[in-house]
């Protein structure tokens, strides 16, 4: 198989892309575009109450973006054009039937797309369970069905994520989830009977005449039950693993790839170096630590977390394409770095208190002074840090109390701006405690010896790198991401 033809590979494909109001949509959107003009068409499905209102999306949240400067330029006065030419926008959601595609449109979509890329995705962590299980786990079922229904179909790509594999330890390797195995060493997962548990869930809340404030956190509190029932530790890799579940389960003889990505991180080269959007994962520590607001925290430095710059997944991405294109069995592509080029939170941890100590971020528009920051304590017992900050919340709520009593203004406001930021470490241990002491190592066989095949027939790595260690995380983390998180986070 020759792999030094991709971009040719990419000519006159018409392809589905879902989620492409998300991150790595995006940039496997403007990748192809930029690389492969001679791409025939690419639909990009949008949620939106019309096709009006779904063509504002694209142009707000995705051609507006900075990541396409590369290619506003390259075309000048054409861009709108070229995009018009070759880019679809189609108002659906993958949580319905036929991606809830009108049927005037969908015959078209049936006769044209050869290639389906699944990126659709809700990822917060505490999502309401109604809607992740529309999206990650149902939405997952509908793309295959879409996929089986196109003519010319011949290849799907689902992106999942590595942490499909709840809390487990150890080496985790490319193997697919079965459906109905016993998990947790007692409960069998039933995903028929976790749609029926949400039906009734919310049927049971709307009968109670509550709020749909309290519908929402009853939602979420759900999911949140559920997944830790089974043995994971939140909503969303939960309902992805389903997700995954309900892909081997329904897809018959189509060819399907399921991408795992690691910890997803702002670009490293393509098209740019150090492009990112919106707090992802353990960004938001890295701002709660360069603004200052973060002085402690809890953590293994030897657990290791397994990042990859985005534009190195949409890498593997498109090569896997290639490789597997109308080859009708199911490939697992787990893409990270822990496995050969590992990095420790004790580690992360020198290079923000090192990024930020030479780099102190300073707030212009408030006229405040630079934040100095100092070295976080770190905690590796999670039940005494747990049991500090309950007795920290309680002597401040007591301080605080007896202040403002007496009056002193610049005493309560000093304990104020505490309180503020223990509330902000407790939000952040909260959500990513079961990684900072993950340990697991994604093993990368798969994606490792779809690398060495393309690269022994003619990879042109400076467009398709993908090679976790090819990347030196030091010069990433202190020329590369840090500075594209204060650029677009702070």
């Amino acid at each position: 198989m020759d792999f030094g033809n991709i971009i040719e590979f990419l000519g006159n494909r018409t392809i589905l892309i879902t989620g492409v109001t998300g991150f790595i949509a995006k940039i496997l959107l403007e990748k192809i575009l930029r690389i492969q003009p001679n791409v025939k068409k690419i639909y990009l499905l949008i949620r939106a109450a019309d096709a009006k209102s779904a063509n504002a999306r694209l142009q707000d949240e995705v051609l507006g973006k900075e990541l396409f400067k590369i290619l506003r330029e390259k075309l000048g006065a054409d861009f709108d054009c070229f995009v018009s030419e070759k880019v679809t926008p189609v108002m659906g959601d993958t949580s319905y039937e036929d991606l809830g595609v009108d049927a005037s449109q969908l015959k078209e979509m049936y006769e044209d797309i050869d290639i389906v890329v699944n990126v659709a995705a809700t990822t917060k962590y505490e999502e309401r369970y109604d809607v992740a299980l529309g999206v990650n786990t149902l939405g997952a079922k509908h793309v295959v069905n879409f996929a089986k229904n196109c003519a010319k179909i011949k290849l799907l790509i689902h992106v999942s994520t590595a942490y499909v594999c709840g809390v487990k330890a150890g080496l985790i390797s490319e193997s697919p989830y079965a459906m109905g195995e016993t998990l947790n060493g007692e409960a069998t997962l039933d995903i028929d009977l976790e749609k029926k548990l949400v039906e009734q869930t919310l049927i049971n809340l709307i009968e109670e005449q509550v709020s749909e404030k309290t519908i929402r956190q009853r939602m979420k509190e759900l999911g949140s039950q559920r997944a830790k029932l089974y043995g994971w530790p939140n909503t969303y890799v939960f309902t992805k693993a389903m997700g995954e579940m309900l892909v081997g389960k329904h897809r018959g003889n189509l060819p399907v790839v399921i991408m795992r990505p690691t910890i997803v991180c702002s670009t490293l080269k393509d098209p740019f170096p150090g492009w990112l959007e919106s707090c992802r994962t353990l960004d938001m520590v890295a701002v709660s630590y360069g603004k200052g607001s973060l002085s402690f925290f809890t953590a293994d430095n030897s657990s290791v977390l397994d990042l990859i710059p985005a534009d190195m997944l949409v890498n593997s991405i498109i090569v896997a394409m290639k490789a597997n294109l109308d080859q009708p069995y199911l490939s697992i592509y787990q893409v990270g770095s822990s496995y050969r080029n590992p990095i420790n939170f004790g580690e992360l941890h020198e290079f923000h208190f090192r990024y930020f100590t030479k780099n102190p971020w300073s707030n212009h528009e408030g006229g405040t002074s630079p934040v100095k920051i100092r070295k976080a304590l770190v905690l590796s017992n999670v039940r005494i840090f747990e049991i500090v900050l309950l007795l920290c919340n309680f002597a401040i709520q007591l301080v605080l109390s007896l202040v403002r009593r007496m009056g002193c203004t610049s005493l309560q406001q000093a304990l104020v701006n505490f309180d503020k930021k223990l509330k902000i470490t407790m939000r952040l241990v909260d959500l990513y405690k079961p990684y900072l002491f993950f340990k697991g190592i994604f093993v990368d066989t798969n994606t490792e010896n779809l690398l060495i095949t393309a690269r022994l027939n003619g990879l042109d790595e400076d467009i398709f790198n993908f090679d976790p260690m090819s990347v030196n995380w030091k010069h990433y983390f202190f020329q590369v991401h840090l500075p594209a998180v204060v650029k677009y986070l702070f």
